[in-house]
């Protein structure tokens, strides 16, 4: 028998916005001890710098975390060009300096179109991506260095908000973008397409998925509220765990339909759509996870919240 997880049962979505300066990680877990929640987990790690849209799962809603993870996300950024650092971030340790006084906002356009589309990227070594179970950042910062492979991105805008020209220019874009876009590569390469090091200064996720800032709590205004009421009281700042999946049909089964999928049974749906994933939902209404429809024009289970 597996060993019972401390706290109590919450289940729901909270829209972080992450502080910079701590992990992923370190937000979630201080989030998860506000609840005081047995099980938590985020949707896609931001650096440390970073700040802004981090959707945390808690409870029954962390079977459905994929599907955030898979959303296509949108950052506010600044880059520095004419700067390198090893971490292609602020927080790293600069490796090259090289005057952008030259540089023309025209110039900038330009490149940022050419980075628009799907492109590849070479994941950098201070990431969290594992290779043989080790983070690279470990491995980076214990001095080596790993062959990486090119990943293909998408960024569906990559837009320049500002140019502030000097030795070391800054520039303010806004980038829409598909999973596992990483801004600090996209930042190096704007940097090489216009012949000088970049690194980025600051980096903001204005969205994730279906979720913005307008949506988001921080960290502070949770503590604030746990300090003066108890846990309960911010299950308010949850959202249902049915957010998770915005983006799929609905289907609402009939009660013996209902009765079958719950025991992991396929059902018949009749007019229903003919093949995808669909959202699942009783006669009552009531969200019981996400199905696929089959080739034989059956719905089948394949995550349902517990009974």
């Amino acid at each position: 028998m597996g060993r019972r997880r401390k706290g109590r049962q919450v289940n729901g979505l909270l829209v972080l916005d992450k502080p910079g300066g701590i992990t992923s990680n370190s937000a979630l877990q201080r989030a998860k001890r506000l609840f005081g929640a047995a099980k938590a987990g985020h949707t896609g790690s931001l650096d440390p710098l970073a700040t802004g849209v981090l959707p945390l799962c808690f409870g029954e809603a962390t079977k459905f975390s994929q599907f955030l993870l898979d959303a296509d996300k949108a950052y506010t950024s600044s880059f520095v060009l004419g700067v390198g650092t090893d971490t292609a971030d602020a927080d790293g340790t600069v490796l090259a300096r090289v005057s952008a006084s030259h540089l023309t906002s025209d110039a900038v356009v330009e490149a940022l179109s050419a980075l628009t589309g799907q492109i590849d990227q070479i994941p950098p070594m201070y990431s969290a991506l594992k290779v043989d179970g080790r983070p690279l950042y470990k491995l980076a910062r214990a001095g080596q260095h790993i062959e990486r492979e090119a990943r293909s991105v998408t960024i569906r805008r990559f837009d320049l908000l500002a140019f502030h020209p000097g030795e070391m220019a800054r520039v303010d874009v806004y980038v829409l973008c598909s999973k596992g876009t990483y801004i600090r590569v996209l930042a190096e390469d704007l940097g090489a397409a216009l012949g000088i090091p970049a690194h980025v200064s600051a980096l903001r996720r204005c969205q994730s998925g279906p979720f913005d800032l307008s949506k988001a709590v921080t960290l502070d205004q949770l503590s604030q509220q746990r300090e003066v009421q108890n846990e309960q009281a911010l299950d308010e700042y949850l959202a249902p765990v049915e957010s998770c999946v915005p983006h799929l049909p609905r289907i609402e089964l009939s009660e013996a339909a209902t009765f079958y999928m719950r025991k992991g049974r396929p059902v018949v749906v009749p007019n229903g759509l003919q093949s995808g994933m669909v959202r699942i939902a009783d006669a009552e209404g009531s969200f019981l996870g996400v199905g696929r429809i089959q080739e034989d024009g059956k719905l089948a289970p394949m995550r349902l919240l517990s009974q």
